[in-house]
């Protein structure tokens, strides 16, 4: 009996050869770490060393995520990944109205300089590679940090990392956006710049499918409009004025790792050939760095479930073999109990030890490609594939991601997937262990980590402290030549950096910007 896929694809009870009739191994496939880049991006993968293990970590006050990067690094983290709260992600100092019940709560309150410090305390950047999961205010965010870098003495050339800087996805799937999209490319393209010139081994963008994926996109989706929104970033840079080898090397993506490990295997292979192919023949790329479609996975958190938490152990170490299967560069696998609340301490070590088991105890990391040649995942590869290519043509037709963003399309198309999705699971159609099937009659306790809600008034009241003990002259001279840069042609990111120096809070950064930029209003016209 035939299946089908999370993309809508068939999947088959047996496959053999007539699957891939007329199928070019040399075309589909070529050597692990050569064109097209199906079998993975470097020629020995894990088979020298194992994946980046970062856990994405941030809560509270900078103080008490110090303390949670510290334990983290201890217990093995080859990679710390900040998670930010909401007022932050918005670009609102933490004592502003808009900021009321949020400080603190999913993840670490940024205001200032000063936060910064106390958030990498003790932590030498030029030892730890640093993601920071952050969009519309990412270049603040990067800013901060390679200031505490230069207070430790490190270099912004020793500095390396990733800042998500995907503004366009949160159009699409999550809504922390700040500015309009034309203005939010402008400043993704300074960055791009700045990065060359400052912060050459940073990665300065990570695409990412995640956060569709978590409002409701299939694999298909989730490729194919992350890696449209890929290619209008590529446009833009090109029509600042930079060479397309330049800066593709440093782009990275971000997906999502399910529990249908088969699919998400062949998602990964399909993205890697797609984005190698569209880098080689539409832009014209030569440098083989800048083909590579390098990324980093998460585990679902939205298939993590409140009831039976301990179930979610299981459904992350399956998730976190898919990844590795599919090639990932890094991981972070969710913790069992982020269903419920923040992480525990011990839940985010099982999740790290999750990982650890998969590249120490299992022979995964034996050898290349583990699927190559297997006749359902190049099968799936190429259904994947298809599959993304036809959207990512819908997208190109209504005039690429940004004009597609502005019909509506791909949000539309994303939550007729997830009301798909919702329906199968309520009609039992789609087991989900726990929740509508394999019940408990009744739920045992779960005491869950809490965001202690006086975070709000400290955070305010260092705030105050901070106004009051800084040179106000110079930080209103520092925003008036941010806001005159961003009227013009002038990369922001000198000026923004140069306020950020002088203790300017990243709310009245972001309202300098606003007050030139205007905010985004979205539109729901498909």
């Amino acid at each position: 009996m035939t299946r089908e896929s999370e993309s809508g694809l068939p999947i088959e009870p047996v496959y053999g050869p007539e699957a891939l009739a007329g199928w070019d191994p040399a075309e589909r496939l070529g050597e692990p770490g050569g064109y097209p880049y199906t079998r993975g991006v470097y020629p020995s993968m894990y088979t020298g060393r194992p994946w980046t293990m970062r856990q994405y970590a941030g809560f509270g006050t900078a103080s008490e995520s110090n303390a949670r990067y510290k334990q983290l690094i201890a217990n093995g983290t080859m990679g710390l990944s900040v998670a930010f709260d909401l007022p932050t992600q918005m670009g609102h100092d933490s004592d502003a109205p808009l900021a009321h019940g949020e400080v603190g709560k999913v993840g670490v309150a940024i205001d200032s300089v000063d936060d910064m410090r106390v958030l990498f305390d003790g932590i030498p950047l030029d030892k730890v590679s640093t993601s920071m999961t952050i969009n519309a205010p990412a270049a603040l965010l990067l800013l901060l940090y390679q200031i505490v870098g230069e207070e430790q003495g490190v270099p912004a050339d020793k500095l390396t990392g990733t800042i998500q800087n995907d503004v366009l996805k949160e159009y699409i799937a999550r809504g922390t956006y700040i500015f309009p999209p034309k203005p939010s490319l402008r400043l993704i393209a300074d960055i791009f710049a700045y990065c060359k010139a400052e912060i050459p081994k940073w990665n300065t963008i990570s695409i990412s499918g995640y956060h569709m994926a978590e409002a409701g996109a299939s694999p298909a989706q989730e490729i194919a409009f992350t890696l449209a929104d890929g290619i209008e970033y590529v446009r833009t840079a090109i029509a600042a004025g930079m060479d397309v080898d330049d800066f593709a090397p440093r782009l990275s993506f971000f997906f999502v790792s399910r529990t249908t490990i088969l699919e998400e295997v062949a998602k990964f292979r399909a993205a890697r050939r797609i984005w190698a192919r569209v880098m080689r023949e539409e832009f014209g790329a030569k440098n083989p760095k800048s083909l590579m479609l390098r990324f980093h996975t998460q585990t679902a958190g939205v298939q993590l479930t409140a009831q039976q938490p301990e179930v979610n152990l299981v459904r992350v170490a399956v998730q976190g073999l898919a990844a590795v299967l599919g090639g990932t560069q890094s991981l972070h696998t969710n913790s069992f109990d982020e269903a419920i609340a923040l992480p525990t301490d011990k839940s985010a070590r099982l999740a790290l030890r999750t990982q650890q088991v998969l590249a120490y105890e299992t022979d995964v990391t034996a050898t290349v490609d583990p699927f190559a040649g297997s006749y359902v995942v190049e099968k799936l590869t190429d259904d994947v594939e298809a599959a993304a290519l036809d959207l990512m043509a819908r997208v190109e037709d209504l005039g690429g991601a940004v004009a597609a963003i502005e019909h509506g399309f791909q949000k539309s198309e994303i939550e007729r997937n997830a009301y798909r999705i919702a329906l199968e699971t309520d009609a039992g159609e789609r087991v989900v262990v726990g929740v509508n099937r394999f019940k408990l009659d009744e739920e045992e306790p779960y005491e869950p980590l809490r965001v202690d809600p006086a975070i709000e008034a400290q955070q305010a009241a260092r705030l105050a402290a901070l106004r009051a003990g800084r040179d106000q002259g110079a930080v209103d001279a520092a925003l008036a030549a941010l806001q005159k840069a961003a009227g013009g042609t002038e990369n922001v990111l000198y000026p923004m950096r140069d306020a950020l120096r002088a203790r300017a809070t990243v709310g009245e950064v972001c309202d300098a910007l606003r007050a030139v930029w205007g905010t985004y209003v979205p539109s729901d016209s498909f």
